[in-house]
């Protein structure tokens, strides 16, 4: 009896609007569900962007402690991690380049003269899980892969990220560099060449976040797409340009996740797939589904404000 939540980004009053809905309460200093032995799970992504980031995580932080929610890590939790991080020879693991100052911007001010208890949260991100599975669901950020996420349970501890693992997955090129970029940011691929686009945040990109829950050998470029690209083609996507051919089976048990930016109506990927990230950051929706160990989703049970 759980309930799905997507990226939150800093917006504590749609946060607390949705809890009502689903039939959370606050008679203490902590949201709880009517029925004791509903929780939330959050898919992470709590802070950046949003007017209310430590109002958020006052809220997610409270429901963890006190056993009605469970959280997961977003990138942007590992990125403020690693933004925070120094490396040996001086810098950060996450360098302070423009964009990546940008990024961070809403959480850094919102958190102006409050070093100490930002570092406290800080500290509290290397507590956050990167998956979670039981025998009815699987949940992750941006994407689910058995292979990625059987490597990782041999590498972290407890699914988590200790401060030696942090500082060896920016190592790129290493297996757990890539296993953290997969698992928190998605799998891509790059476009046809002499394509690009334009991110939500104006920055250039040749690499196309993919649909890692499709069969590629069945798809297009503009089908494989997560974003719906005017300038992708409908040509069968090249396999050469893979990592792996594997994808998520409609066989699967359902697996949640969020970090998409998806726009329009809240709608189920399939049966057993279900993003709940719809760019609340955006003027889009809060979404969450609320599950009761069902093998097939319905998408009755979406429920978003």
């Amino acid at each position: 009896m759980i309930d799905f939540i997507g990226d939150v980004h800093g917006h504590a009053d749609k946060l607390e609007e949705l809890l009502l809905k689903l039939g959370y309460s606050k008679p203490n200093s902590f949201y709880v569900h009517s029925n004791p032995q509903r929780k939330v799970l959050f898919v992470g992504d709590y802070i950046d962007r949003g007017p209310k980031i430590r109002e958020t995580l006052e809220i997610v932080k409270s429901m963890v402690d006190n056993g009605s929610a469970i959280a997961l890590m977003g990138n942007h939790e590992y990125n403020a991690l690693c933004f925070h991080f120094q490396e040996t020879d001086g810098g950060h693991l996450r360098k302070h380049l423009i964009k990546n100052i940008i990024q961070h911007y809403e959480t850094l001010n919102q958190f102006q003269n409050r070093q100490d208890e930002y570092e406290e949260y800080l500290e509290w991100f290397k507590t956050l899980p990167l998956f979670y599975e039981t025998e009815q669901f699987r949940a992750v950020h941006a994407s689910w892969d058995d292979k990625t996420i059987a490597f990782l349970k041999t590498k972290l501890i407890d699914h988590r990220l200790t401060d030696e693992l942090i500082y060896e997955s920016v190592q790129k090129e290493t297996p757990l560099h890539e296993a953290i970029e997969e698992t928190l940011k998605g799998k891509e691929i790059k476009m046809p060449a002499g394509l690009d686009f334009k991110d939500k945040d104006g920055n250039v990109r040749t690499e196309i976040r993919i649909k890692w829950w499709e069969d590629p050998a069945e798809m297009s470029y503009r089908e494989f797409s997560v974003e719906p690209l005017k300038n992708l083609p409908d040509t069968k996507v090249d396999l050469t340009v893979l990592k792996s051919t594997d994808f998520y089976s409609k066989d699967n048990k359902p697996v949640f996740f969020g970090h998409y930016w998806l726009k329009g109506k809240p709608l189920l990927n399939r049966e057993n797939v279900c993003c709940l990230d719809y760019s609340v950051a955006k003027e889009g929706y809060l979404v969450a589904y609320t599950f009761d160990e069902e093998t097939k989703l319905v998408s009755e049970n979406l429920k978003y404000v």
